[in-house]
């Protein structure tokens, strides 16, 4: 799968091209993104807007995506889904996921989540 790719000193944010996230497309957008050297050390903003079409296979690789953030102690948003995946994942995963409308509340989302967790270690001192 191919990405735009956007890196910024604490966020990467990824959107995929094409408008379509299957099973075929699957192994490659979890591949792509969790094996993408700049992501180390920075939060992730998957940028869904071009998505139009998903099966469980393409859920499954976002939700692999977004807690493969959390495992290794970053922030991932899911900015600008196509309605019917925001409501499948607001319905099925709310306790996971930071879902935004746009990319500039996505960027909110996880930079208050690295603030807190920089708190939170007590590096703010």
């Amino acid at each position: 799968m191919k990405f735009k790719i956007d890196t910024k000193e604490k966020i990467v944010i990824f959107s995929p091209e094409g408008d379509s996230l299957d099973a075929n497309l699957s192994a490659s957008f979890i591949t792509g993104i969790t094996h993408y050297p700049d992501l180390e050390g920075r939060n992730l903003i998957l940028d869904m807007a071009g998505i139009e079409k998903t099966d469980a296979k393409g859920k499954e690789a976002i939700l692999a995506v977004y807690q493969h953030c959390y495992e290794n102690n970053r922030s991932c948003a899911l900015a600008r889904l196509h309605p019917d995946l925001a409501q499948f994942f607001t319905q099925n995963h709310p306790e996971v996921l930071n879902l935004a409308p746009t990319l500039d509340e996505a960027v909110d989302l996880v930079m208050m989540e690295e603030l807190e967790r920089e708190i939170g270690n007590g590096d703010w001192e």
